[in-house]
């Protein structure tokens, strides 16, 4: 079968997590992606762990895959010429430098489209190209705690807390994707590229969805609800007998339900909780009534119940529970890759399934330069040129 995005080449100059997530996504669905490191690696999550394997981090694996690895010295003139060939023959160029560091090396947009206009130039900051935090560092636990997402998550025993993810990078690279696919698509008509500025900034922001409006609209700060919902009750964790559990009670009918499953039909009615708006305002008492009686028998228990009523639930599951889900298992959603270093790896997989063009995995995650010498024999260099480059720049 054809892949969706068989066809399209993409120079990937990023690393850590935002860029290399979107690039990996878009080698899923086929594009042929060209990581571009500095000469032994210059990814930071190649380091960081452990766990290691076999000297690979599991960190780095996670990315990248369905990648080719090219290291060259930027800074070199042999460099920014094969970078420039690159350009010539690519649809796509990410980045996550600082603000005007392709400028500084010589390939910022509005040369890289001189040299290529059809190229799609993604950038990617903690910020953005423009603003007064232009030229800002952003991580993405700094930018947690800028958005707002921290000030709503945790509870007021816990204090501010971060999402166990990078969550902001994981946006941010998701968005990349929807650009580079929307600039791809609008080229077919038009015929040129253009320019996409993403900040994770601007990412965290747009996750805050009702949050954000419920402040918008009212001026109100919100506080931390824990796993509590800001505007739906009962929509919660809570204790069972032997572990913890969410239920999830999106209208009157489902807690009408839920009601008869506890055993407690006549809460329904009780003008206290008989609409959500009222079980959002008397929240504390509807949570201590539940609370004593799902404590009375195991999570499993709860779960058939509720299944049998349609109720939403689930179990708070461990990654050994999620590892061995059935459901994940029938969906594909793992996989294994050898690698020439690591041996055999264990990834999770693509959640996008298409019925005519299906992801693919043709790559494991390179080593660094892994492909340096056939990428640079595909743009036409002698094996004595790319053996004098090699030396002389350690690529």
């Amino acid at each position: 079968m054809t892949a969706a995005l068989e066809g399209i080449r993409v120079l990937d100059l990023t690393r850590v997590l935002a860029g290399p997530y979107c690039s990996m996504i878009l080698g899923d669905l086929g594009a042929e992606i060209i990581k571009v490191e500095a000469p032994g690696g210059s990814d930071e999550t190649r380091t960081w762990g452990p766990p290691f394997k076999e000297g690979v981090s599991a960190y780095y694996l996670c990315a990248n895959r369905n990648k080719k690895s090219l290291t060259l010295d930027l800074k070199s003139p042999e460099g920014k010429e094969v970078l420039e060939k690159l350009v010539r023959e690519s649809d796509v160029v990410i980045n996550n430098f600082k603000t005007g560091t392709m400028e500084r090396l010589g390939f910022g947009y509005d040369h890289v489209k001189e040299i290529n206009p059809r190229i799609v130039f993604c950038s990617i900051t903690g910020f953005g190209e423009t603003g007064p935090y232009q030229h800002l560092p952003g991580y993405d636990f700094i930018i947690q705690a800028m958005s707002g997402l921290m000030s709503i998550t945790g509870d007021d025993q816990s204090g501010p807390q971060k999402l166990g993810v990078a969550i902001t990078d994981i946006l941010t690279g998701l968005y990349a994707c929807i650009g580079i696919q929307t600039a791809l698509l609008e080229r077919e008509r038009s015929g040129n590229g253009q320019k996409i500025d993403l900040s994770l900034y601007d990412s965290a922001v747009s996750s805050l969805i009702n949050i954000g409006s419920n402040f918008l609209m009212t001026g109100k700060i919100p506080q931390r609800l824990g796993n509590h919902h800001a505007n739906i009750v009962p929509y919660q964790t809570f204790r069972s007998l032997d572990g913890e559990m969410v239920i999830a009670v999106g209208n009157d009918r489902q807690f009408a339900h839920l009601c008869a499953v506890v055993g407690q039909p006549s809460l329904a009615s009780d003008p206290l909780f008989s609409t959500n708006a009222k079980r959002v305002e008397n929240r504390e008492a509807l949570s201590k009534i539940l609370q004593e009686l799902f404590s009375q028998e195991k999570t499993s228990y709860w779960q058939g119940r509720c299944q049998e009523k349609h109720i939403p639930f689930g179990p708070i599951q461990t990654l050994e529970d999620v590892r061995n889900d059935e459901q994940l298992k029938a969906r594909d959603m793992f996989l294994n890759l050898e690698h020439p270093t690591a041996g055999n790896v264990e990834m999770i997989g693509s959640p996008l399934k298409l019925s005519r063009t299906p992801v693919n995995y043709r790559q494991h995650p390179p080593d660094a330069g892994e492909h340096t010498e056939e990428i640079l024999t595909g743009l036409g260099y002698d094996k004595n040129t790319i053996r004098k480059w090699k030396k002389d720049h350690k690529v």
